[in-house]
């Protein structure tokens, strides 16, 4: 199985830092931001992007893991916070890839059941294969792949990655 690396350490930590600003300069005007990553690599991302917005704002920032089962998305989603925490709050989305679109469709459908201000998404790599109206609000980059193709990304102590394979 041949990999390529499409997304280096040092460009998923530009990356993460340039989404940090877009999601600033998008909710300058809040107090308070939800970051909701999807469990895993959603979550982590989330958690990095969180760290770089303290770095740049006064935001106060919620980190909220999200917990889909990806293969049946309409099983219960399970979120680390009360979702009455929801209410009246701005929510970014965050998924390390963006590929059908099912996981985020789903996810957002679990955040509206609350009456939310605003919801935004983030992904660190855009497949561009959706099957659902979704789009990523703050995307690293859009990549056009075979459906065959699968994209990952690794978080790893020595270094981050996003490798295409087939």
């Amino acid at each position: 199985m041949a990999q390529q690396i499409i997304l280096n350490h040092q460009q998923i930590q530009h990356i993460i830092k340039r989404i940090a600003f877009q999601i600033y300069e998008t909710f300058v005007e809040e107090e308070t931001i939800i970051l909701a990553g999807i469990k895993e690599n959603g979550y982590i991302l989330a958690t990095k992007i969180k760290t770089e917005l303290e770095n740049i704002s006064e935001l106060k920032i919620i980190l909220c893991s999200i917990q889909i089962n990806k293969k049946q998305p309409t099983t219960p989603v399970v979120a680390s916070i009360d979702s009455t925490l929801y209410k009246n709050q701005s929510i970014v989305l965050i998924d390390d890839v963006l590929n059908t679109g099912s996981t985020l469709i789903y996810a957002v459908k679990h955040l509206l059941e609350n009456e939310i201000k605003k919801c935004k998404t983030a992904v660190l790599v855009n497949r561009n294969h959706k099957n659902f109206p979704i789009k990523a609000d703050f995307k690293g980059i859009s990549l056009s792949t075979s459906k065959s193709e699968h994209v990952q990304v690794a978080f790893e102590a020595s270094g981050d990655s996003a490798f295409l394979s087939d």
